[in-house]
């Protein structure tokens, strides 16, 4: 094409589109393109599926039956082989990609920052709280209370505590603990349990990190300012530590402070124009690194502890523990709390993990996350290690340094295994509010999360209250119990959504086959004596009740009423054509002459108890109930003859809402309603045929692939309808005639006639479209319900 030139309409053939097909019920399309039903997997072929990589021939029957499937899967693949080597060791996936020129560099220096900040700080606080509230609970003082002679040392009352033993005990509990959780979190991942991750929606983890960064920057904060505070565990918790850090704000060590204050400003703005200028520079400047070596030669030139009374580091322990093999005795009393911890600390990892996810659009697979921290814990708990999870400060410090691959992660295990050996009498003089300052300054990514609620509160509100909800719920409540309920409230709200869903009533944009909601668009028309109502979600037991209600308000009125109020108007007409104040005449049902209109009685029952004699034999009364009746009862008006379900939206139905919907065809049909099901997907067929939903009565002949067929199939039969009924024919005629007709299959005067001969009379309300109303009784018409079919023709 020529440059300016500008592209040719599209040919008018091809903007619109005709075709030509049958109107296709459920029963007729299944019979024309003969339906196949599906055959279920035996065990034995899933077994092999789970572990076989099965390459099909495309186009090849799926419905062969189990042989040719079997076929198919006989030979293991080594690319399957290959995959689940892969899910079991990740590295393999990631090492032969790996850019040595582009990521190496940075690797390096945010695993040396993220290394010197774990080497110096303990473990998540959440996780530490949980098993040291576990440790406290089986191994208190109480029972290593011993006589003065063998004491090492002293409680405060004067007891003494075999302090050895004690803390060896609980070395051995938190160990065991730790590969407890170890082996739940493996069978969980071996069992597929990882799909809980998508429980944790983007919303609920923005909400939770950021309530995780407010307690990591509250537990940073004490240590900045140098104040002793009470460890404190559970509700308000960091709310309880806050409070108690400003009360004691006057005992804040200045040398701590201005320390802490230094590294945060330094840091931030190094961070700014490492960010600025990342272009730029060939490398981020490390300057946590650079921060953490200065303030360690400084600590130790001016001997801030000695003259300042500055919080250093003082200790780090030297070498490793011999491996000790766990206390398996102790299983039955942790095996509630390594439940939850596992869960916890699994839910930390992939919350915060799904955070950078987002950011960098790479993909979490909860399951291999399940069997690396459980093979982690397991191995780790034989040498006397603690429970392994996500640390939020250190995350935030490798992502923040340039970390770009898990070499950082190696890197930083590295620089905590050196100085474990050899460099941690290096770092001893370091301050601690130096490396408090590095970690909050790092925390500034999670903060800005904060920002994100308005942007979700205009695209979705509920989203928004998921995220706020979350954030105030993990602060108050902590993060254990603040996960927890974040993650009830999220699932609340979707039940919520599914409850009380979209629906209304549809019509069709004239001379084509779309069907859209009438309130939205103008030139939407209802078919005449159709209603159509489109339902947006699965039906099921606990929004049965909202189906009910929609109905009522698309229809207009409520079939259970129409009906019962129908009956009484029966019941009354019976009982005043048997008292004579109603005359039967082929014309209709008129007062006799003379009498002052006593037909039009109220609603209330007679006060006598009159015993009416009922006719045993069948009683048929034609009636027009959109007419004005000659008694007393307000019957709402039933202006449709069909009832149009577009399913397109329900995914599946629960037993309950099958009953349910049986039992809404049957009250339309006995008003002469008739209803109709279109647009639904073919697995609802398949779950009302298990729920024996198909009889002699509801069949599938109502089902409808599309709404238009639907429609069409209607107009067809309404068309027929009127052509062909005589009852209709003779009712056109009996118009004509204005005088009464008396009837003639009695020799007796009309006002002879009683109600044990009208069982063979044929008694007309009005002289329009007719419905029919059959009552086959032996008792009192009073004191049983009638049948009535009612129909009502355009």
């Amino acid at each position: 094409m020529a440059a300016g030139e500008r592209a040719e309409e599209p040919l008018a053939e091809l903007s619109h589109y005709v075709v030509a097909r049958p109107i296709y019920s459920e029963a007729g399309f299944q019979e024309e393109n003969e339906r196949r039903p599906p055959l279920p997997p035996t065990l034995r072929e899933r077994a092999q599926a789970a572990c076989r990589w099965v390459a099909a021939p495309v186009g090849a029957p799926s419905g062969a039956g189990g042989e040719a499937r079997r076929a198919r899967g006989e030979r293991c693949s080594r690319k399957r082989a290959f995959q689940i080597a892969k899910s079991f060791l990740p590295i393999l996936e990631w090492l032969p990609n790996y850019r040595v020129k582009e990521w190496l560099v940075s690797d390096i220096i945010s695993g040396v920052s993220t290394g010197l900040v774990a080497t110096l700080q303990g473990p998540f606080p959440v996780v530490s709280l949980m098993v040291g509230s576990v440790v406290l609970s089986m191994a208190p003082d109480d029972n290593f209370l011993i006589d003065g002679s063998n004491a090492t040392g002293t409680n405060g009352t004067g007891t003494l505590i075999d302090t050895e033993s004690r803390d060896a005990q609980r070395v051995l509990i938190a160990s065991t603990l730790t590969f407890l959780v170890g082996i739940l979190q493996a069978i969980f991942g071996v069992l597929q349990i990882g799909f809980i991750v998508r429980y944790l929606a983007d919303p609920l983890v923005g909400g939770f990190t950021t309530a995780a960064a407010f307690q990591v920057l509250v537990s940073q904060l004490k240590i900045v300012l140098n104040v002793s505070t009470k460890n404190y565990n559970g509700v308000l918790s960091i709310i309880y530590t806050l409070i108690e850090t400003f009360e004691k704000i006057g005992t804040t060590n200045i040398a701590d402070l201005i320390a802490g204050l230094l590294t945060i400003f330094v840091c931030m703005a190094v961070k700014e124009i490492n960010d600025r200028f990342k272009h730029k520079i060939p490398i981020p400047i490390p300057i946590e690194v650079i921060v953490t070596i200065v303030a360690t030669g400084i600590s130790y030139a001016a001997d801030l502890e000695k003259k300042y009374n500055a919080g250093i580091v003082k200790s780090i322990p030297r070498g490793f523990l011999p491996p000790e093999p766990p206390d398996v005795s102790l299983f039955s009393q942790m095996i509630a709390a390594s439940f939850s911890i596992a869960i916890v600390a699994y839910a930390i990892a992939v919350s915060v993990g799904k955070v950078y996810a987002t950011k960098y659009d790479y993909a979490i697979d909860g399951n291999q996350e399940f069997i690396a921290f459980g093979f982690s814990n397991i191995f780790s708990g034989a040498f006397s290690c603690f429970v392994a999870t996500t640390a939020l400060s250190r995350t935030a410090v490798q992502e923040s340094t340039g970390g770009k691959t898990q070499v950082a992660g190696i890197i930083s295990a590295g620089i905590v295994l050196i100085s474990i050996v050899a460099l941690g009498k290096l770092l001893e003089p370091l301050q601690k509010s130096v490396l408090a300052a590095v970690v909050i300054a790092n925390l500034k990514g999670m903060f800005m999360q904060v920002f994100d609620v308005p942007r979700l509160w205009r695209q979705n509100k509920v989203d928004a209250m998921i995220w706020v909800f979350t954030c105030v719920a993990s602060i108050i409540l902590g993060l254990d119990l603040g996960l927890l309920a974040g993650l009830l409230f999220g699932l609340l709200t979707v039940v919520l959504r599914v409850q009380f869903p979209s629906w209304g009533g549809i019509g069709n944009i004239p001379g084509t086959d779309i069907y859209k909601k009438v309130k939205d668009y103008k030139n939407v028309i209802e078919p005449e004596g159709v209603k159509i109502l489109k339902f947006s979600s699965p039906i099921f037991y606990a929004n049965i009740d909202g189906l009910k209600s929609s109905l009522k308000s698309t229809v207009g009125f409520d079939a259970v009423k129409v009906y019962n109020k129908r009956l009484k108007a029966l019941r009354k007409i019976q009982k005043l054509i048997k008292k004579g104040k109603l005359k039967a005449t082929k014309n209709g049902i008129i007062s006799e002459p003379g009498i002052n209109n006593e037909a039009f009685e109220t609603d209330e029952e007679p006060e006598d108890n009159e015993d009416l004699q009922v006719p045993t034999k069948e009683v048929e009364i034609q009636v027009d109930w959109n007419s004005e009746l000659p008694v007393k009862i307000n019957i709402p008006r039933v202006p449709i003859h069909s009832l149009i379900l577009d399913f397109g939206a329900v995914t599946f139905l629960d037993i309950v809402a099958v009953r349910s919907i049986k039992t809404i065809i049957r009250e339309f049909e006995r008003i002469d309603v008739r209803v109709y099901f279109a647009s639904y997907q073919d697995n609802l067929i398949s779950q009302l045929e298990q729920s024996a939903f198909f009889d002699d009565i509801v069949k599938k002949d109502i089902f409808f692939l599309t709404v238009h067929d639907a429609v069409l199939y209607i107009r067809n039969q309404m068309t027929y309808s009127d052509n062909q009924d005589p009852i209709f024919e003779k009712i056109s005629l009996m118009q004509e005639s204005k005088e009464p007709i008396e009837f003639t299959q009695t020799s007796r005067p009309d006002d002879e006639l009683d109600v044990q001969e009208e069982a063979k009379t044929s008694v007309f309300m009005t002289v329009s479209e007719a419905s029919h109303f059959q009552c086959n009784t032996g008792s009192n018409l009073d004191d049983i319900d009638v049948p009535v079919q009612a129909s009502n023709n355009a």
